[in-house]
């Protein structure tokens, strides 16, 4: 168990940060050990048929990305210093790491070892660069065709805890993060494995970063060089492959089938390019549906940096519950 101790400064700089390159990583954890991440097989399957045929040697990134008890060396994803998700801004910090973080984060008895690892350790210039454009290989092969999901997925989570925060305040943003995570009395209390003590943020606050591949667990980053941070599975990540979304039929009864099944697939915030994903139908007919749905006050719309994320509202959650609970009644058989 580690204890996370929060003052008024702390709460005050805690933020929310997405981090392209920590998925990068811990993308490489799970395509490692595909049977111990079942949610992720859809992902899993198509990446590794992509990287098999782009003949990609990622063996480094596998390298630096070992299993516990070792750790994953902090330099390699450090926490965001904006809170804008860029991979090129993230590898620019990568390929400008001091040589000393990098021998220093290749060192002690948790780090990872192997002859590739020896090579960026002694000549860490040249090793960052390689490193920096495996990275960007890594990134256009295995993950960027599903980015902008993934995107959507993680800024929508966001925007849920920002509207926690707002309406309940810090108590319940830091309360609702995840299942091995708890807050009480100015103490953050974040289950682990591996590591242990208790931690002073010394009013450096906290850095939350939702993460695709991360689930169910949560990872931390406590190092003095670095904000403290706390990586966390977003809310509706076991959704995230799936193609299409359940539809009420009792609700699209009501207001059609291609607006029930935007609603149903609105359990998380989303963009109109994943909602089209997600329900198969057309970008331009989703868009088309959404004004309709806003104009009807059950589809709210909020800008997240260059996007768009669709939100149901209050009136929505109360129409799809009741069809949900038509549904469920009607699946009970009688008794007697």
């Amino acid at each position: 168990m580690l204890d996370l101790a929060f003052s008024v400064r702390d709460l005050a700089r805690t933020r929310f940060a997405l981090s392209p390159l920590w998925e990068v990583v811990a993308s490489v954890r799970v395509l490692k050990h595909p049977a111990e991440h079942p949610l992720h097989r859809p992902w899993t399957d198509q990446a590794r048929r992509r990287l098999a045929a782009s003949e990609l040697d990622w063996r480094l990134l596998a390298d630096l990305v070992p299993d516990p008890p070792r750790s994953i060396p902090v330099f390699i994803a450090p926490p965001p210093t904006t809170s804008v998700a860029d991979l090129g801004l993230e590898l620019a910090v990568l390929r400008a790491t001091p040589p000393e973080k990098v021998r220093s984060g290749l060192s002690g008895q948790r780090a990872p070892r192997s002859e590739r690892i020896d090579r960026l350790r002694g000549d860490p210039r040249r090793g960052l660069g390689e490193l920096a454009e495996l990275v960007e290989s890594y990134w256009e092969i295995a993950l960027a065709p599903h980015w902008p999901r993934m995107r959507s997925l993680l800024e929508g989570d966001v925007l849920h805890r920002a509207r926690l925060f707002a309406e309940h305040g810090a108590d319940q943003l830091l309360g609702d993060l995840a299942s091995d995570v708890a807050w009480d009395e100015d103490t953050l209390y974040v289950g682990h494995h591996h590591v242990r003590g208790s931690r002073q943020l010394g009013g450096r606050g906290l850095l939350l970063v939702p993460s695709v591949f991360v689930w169910p667990r949560v990872f931390s980053v406590v190092s003095p060089n670095w904000q403290p941070t706390l990586r966390y599975p977003p809310r509706g990540v076991a959704t995230l492959w799936e193609r299409r979304s359940a539809v009420p039929q009792a609700l699209a009864a009501v207001i059609g089938r291609s607006r029930a099944r935007l609603l149903a697939g609105l359990d998380t915030p989303a963009s109109t390019t994943d909602l089209a994903h997600r329900t198969g139908i057309t970008a331009g007919g989703v868009s088309q549906h959404l004004t309709a749905l806003r104009t009807a006050g059950l589809v709210d719309a909020h800008r997240s940096g260059r996007y768009v994320l669709y939100v149901r509202t209050e009136a929505a959650e109360v129409l799809v519950a009741a069809a949900q609970a038509r549904r469920d009644e009607a699946d009970v058989p009688p008794s007697g």
